[in-house]
């Protein structure tokens, strides 16, 4: 009977000793990254969606290196004490509202697979706050955020993985990128990242249900010795090429631009322009494509259609569904801005070269200040401006 009562409390005993050693091993190192948030004297978090904000009534001089837009100097002195992000942003129905879109400096959408697009939104001089639902990597995206100077964070929930070309989780760590710039939600956890089930005010399945803080991501970089120079002192923006920028031209002419990623009349994205704005208004399956941090529309400065060639990696995965896209390269390509079409061409030399965008006379083009959006179509894909 001793005997038993001593085997029972030795088992209770190792029960208890694996679990903790698993809560520690998965979610202790998740608890000590990005819980602190510093937020500068010259701004606030006064918004539920935890955002930083700036005085808005300050003086605007200072540029944003991603896409021309202009800020104070506070917002600069901020955004110079880290290196752009990207976090990946589903764009399946049932994710919808998603939440931080719009703070994106400049936004990458691509059909990840059945049709349903998927974005890479990138952050630098602006702070979205809550972020989301996060999903996973696909190679293609790599190739773009790799145009953000070395070493750019980028936020994701694991990703493709099965060997092939579209590995983009064996590239990640072939890139030297895997525990460093790198921010697998598998590999941080909470309070990072973290599952919210009510956030879409209705039920969805778990996969549409996780999301992270543009701030605490941040802040796991600096942890990580990344902040506006990596841990041996080399600036991020020293290999970074900047586009060049302009003032607003309205042409004061309507426009839409009608863009099928896919057959699907639920993905369907149609921008409707803005005359007195001057700026692009989404719509996605025929209804106005919200925000769910600001419930404000979706919406850019400049449009960016990229034609690609698309095929499937064949490596085996289930349905053959993982794409990939020749990002590398040159292709043609349509701008809209002002209310205006501009065909163009576009060339990538290699993974880490700037995406440049040139015009039939061969001249770069020049952006507006403000969000550009850009979008991957197969080289047989629709786009009608009217």
């Amino acid at each position: 009977m001793m005997n038993k009562k001593i085997l029972i409390l030795i088992s209770i005993g190792l029960y208890l000793i694996s679990t903790g050693v698993s809560y520690f091993l998965f979610s202790g190192s998740s608890v000590a990254q990005g819980g602190e948030v510093d937020i500068p004297k010259s701004a606030k978090i006064d918004n539920d969606y935890e955002a930083i904000t700036f005085d808005p009534n300050a003086p605007k001089t200072e540029e944003c290196p991603l896409n021309g837009a202009m800020y104070s100097k506070e917002q600069r002195a901020w955004w110079e004490s880290h290196r752009p992000l990207g976090v990946m942003i589903e764009n399946h129905v049932e994710s919808r509202p998603q939440s931080g879109i719009n703070a994106a400096d400049v936004t990458y959408e691509a059909v990840a697979e059945g049709g349903i697009t998927r974005m890479l939104n990138v952050y630098h001089c602006n702070d979205a706050g809550i972020v989301g639902p996060v999903r996973s990597a696909r190679t293609y995206f790599l190739d773009y955020i790799s145009e953000y100077g070395d070493y750019p964070l980028y936020a994701h929930v694991g990703g493709a993985n099965t060997p092939g070309p579209a590995d983009a989780l064996g590239q990640i760590d072939q890139y030297g990128w895997g525990g460093y710039n790198d921010l697998n939600q598998f590999a941080i956890g909470f309070p990072t990242f973290r599952r919210d089930q009510t956030r879409l005010g209705r039920t969805v399945a778990t996969e549409h249900t996780m999301y992270s803080v543009t701030n605490k991501l941040w802040e796991v970089g600096k942890e990580r010795g990344l902040t506006d120079e990596d841990e041996d002192g080399n600036s991020w923006s020293e290999n970074f090429v900047q586009y060049s920028f302009k003032d607003d031209s309205p042409s004061g002419r309507k426009q839409t631009v009608d863009v099928d990623f896919w057959e699907g009349a639920a993905y369907a994205v149609r921008w409707i322009y803005d005359s007195e704005k001057n700026i692009y208004l989404r719509q996605n399956g025929g209804e106005d494509h919200i925000d769910r941090n600001t419930k404000e529309q979706l919406k850019a400065k400049n449009l960016v259609v990229l034609f690609m060639s698309e095929r499937r990696a064949n490596d085996g995965y289930e349905g053959n569904v993982h794409l990939l896209y020749g990002t590398v390269g040159s292709g043609d390509a349509l701008v809209y801005q002002d209310g205006r079409e501009i065909e163009a061409t576009w060339e990538k030399s290699d993974r880490e070269s700037r995406t440049i965008i040139y015009d039939e006379n061969g001249d770069e083009i020049e952006f507006n200040r403000g969000k550009i959006w850009f979008m991957i179509e197969p080289l047989d894909g629709t786009v009608t401006a009217k």
